[in-house]
């Protein structure tokens, strides 16, 4: 069986894993992070604090995501121990059958998803976890396909049972707003040089107290979540272009390219332009899904 941290490190998982743990206030994730795959995040009692690319919530019990492949995530246990369930598998995983029940069929899987469970179907949700720790547990000759069986009925009640959104909950401390405030703007603005001043400002704050808010609440520094917006698009657009990997950089706010291609190949493993070879397959589907085949993807207003 995989660990929890060796699945974080392997961007090609070959199955549908689960785990579940209870979380104390103490316990700290290392940094945030994202991954090649999809996640179902379910919190099955307490309360924890959610980082989620440019937004912040806090989750409650019975609360559940669908977390897209390279979406940063973060999670803090900031109002005592909690119980959390997870699984992580791959769009192939998910039969098109099922898909396409789901709200809005194969969109379904575009974007990050918000589900809450109303508290009389929980016990449904709880015990579709405990079966699937079980098989986890076993790990037989059948364990494999029946983790994959019941991803399929989790996917269903989920969608049958929760009500199902694609926008985050309001209900965010007020202070924690700052923080939001400055993802949002570099969201907004990565495709140009901009300055720390600029990005505090826009949340209220002095670059300073900034950068010790926000890594304090999201577990990575303003840079870095800044790069990895620019390198997540970039990304996307090795696939959905025929631009030049300089072109690219240029376009993603990257002022050097030697340093674009340092910093992408120590995220994604791999250098610009072998990404895109080791990706032809995925290039081939990006580009009918975005209808991109010019070699320059055109500009989208924030």
């Amino acid at each position: 069986m995989m660990s929890g941290d060796e699945r974080l490190r392997d961007g090609n998982i070959t199955r549908v894993y689960t785990d579940s743990f209870l979380r104390n206030g103490d316990f700290v994730m290392p940094a945030n992070h994202c991954h090649a795959y999809y996640e179902i995040y379910y919190l099955e009692q307490g309360a924890c604090r959610f980082f989620l690319g440019d937004a912040m919530l806090d989750l409650h019990s019975g609360d559940l995501l669908l977390i897209p492949p390279q979406l940063l995530h973060y999670t803090r246990y900031l109002y005592g121990p909690c119980r959390r369930s997870t699984v992580y598998f791959r769009r192939e995983d998910a039969d098109d059958a099922v898909v396409a029940l789901l709200p809005g069929g194969e969109n379904f899987f575009r974007e990050m998803r918000f589900v809450r469970i109303p508290e009389f179907s929980r016990s449904q949700i709880s015990a579709l976890f405990g079966r699937m720790l079980g098989e986890e547990r076993i790990g037989d000759a059948y364990a494999d396909m029946l983790l994959r069986i019941r991803l399929q009925e989790l996917l269903l009640v989920m969608s049958r049972v929760g009500s199902v959104s694609e926008e985050l909950p309001e209900d965010i401390h007020t202070t924690d707003r700052q923080v939001v405030a400055a993802a949002v703007f570099m969201r907004e603005n990565y495709r140009r040089e901009v300055t720390a001043a600029e990005i505090a400002k826009a949340a209220g704050l002095s670059p300073n107290y900034l950068s010790r808010k926000f890594r304090q609440a999201t577990g990575t520094g303003v840079h870095e979540y800044l790069t990895f917006l620019r390198l997540k698009e970039a990304a996307l657009e090795l696939l959905s272009t025929d631009s030049s990997v300089t072109e690219i950089a240029l376009r993603c706010g990257f002022s050097d390219g030697n340093y674009f291609k340092d910093v992408f190949k120590k995220r994604y493993g791999v250098t610009p332009t072998g990404y895109r070879k080791s990706r032809s397959g995925e290039r081939d589907r990006t580009r009918r899904d975005t209808g991109i085949t010019q070699s320059r993807r055109p500009w989208r207003k924030p």
